[in-house]
């Protein structure tokens, strides 16, 4: 993708949004008070861009093809399910229930996450990354979309569950402060919506990556696909 696509690109994250912003050098973004919980504008450890956004009604196909691409060992605890007509239940549900993000890279729609229910005080989490987009902190940014989201709207903690072999995932979610509650066959993990970090995942990118907020080391940090189960 060219560059000048990729500003065009921020300029629809802009017009959908209502966020205020030069393209994709954020270096002296203040936010506003239109802005998401957190910025949809990403960049991997590539160097490439993405939009990370809310989830809408006409995502629900596109999520049906990005989960063509998930074979036997890219599901964890049988999800994504295996058959199509399965599959299209699943997403749907997940929009009736959960509330949703998805990560973009021009445009291909690449990853997905929820919590559900929308309303509980503490949702379950699942984050799922396209094979295509593995090690690329795609997953760790879109848990941080969702500690942002639920913690702007009030949620008490997020909880999720991942197999003891898990390790990558274990680590990115204990980077991210997720804290063991419970090892009886899966793990169970939390994170209290009162820690520091669902603070930090909102604050803008001045704050977040400038001067008076170094950018955490994420080298030894390696994403795969997601699902409470997260392999990263």
């Amino acid at each position: 993708m060219s560059a000048d696509s990729d500003d065009a690109d921020a300029a629809d994250v802009a017009d959908e949004t209502g966020v205020a912003c030069g393209g994709w050098d954020g270096s002296e973004c203040e936010g506003t008070v239109h802005c998401p919980p957190r910025c949809p504008r990403f960049v991997d450890k590539l160097g490439d861009r993405w939009t990370v956004r809310p989830a809408d009604s006409g995502d629900a196909d596109r999520l049906v093809g990005m989960y063509e691409a998930f074979t036997i060992e890219h599901r964890a605890q049988g999800l994504p399910p295996a058959g199509r007509e399965r599959r299209i239940e699943w997403i749907e549900s997940l929009f009736e229930e959960g509330s949703n993000v998805v990560a973009e890279r021009g445009d291909r729609l690449l990853g997905h996450a929820v919590y559900t229910p929308t309303d509980a005080a503490r949702p379950e989490i699942a984050v799922f990354v396209h094979p295509d987009a593995q090690g690329r902190g795609v997953g760790t940014e879109l848990c941080r979309h969702l500690i942002a989201d639920a913690a702007a709207g009030g949620r008490e903690a997020l909880d999720l569950y991942v197999t003891f072999d898990n390790k990558a995932a274990r680590h990115v979610y204990q980077a991210l402060g997720f804290e063991t509650v419970e090892r009886d066959g899966d793990i169970h993990m939390a994170l209290s919506l009162e820690d520091p970090i669902a603070t930090e995942v909102r604050w803008p990118p001045v704050v977040r990556d400038g001067p008076t907020a170094p950018p955490r080391d994420d080298s030894d940090r390696h994403d795969t696909p997601l699902h409470p189960d997260h392999n990263g």
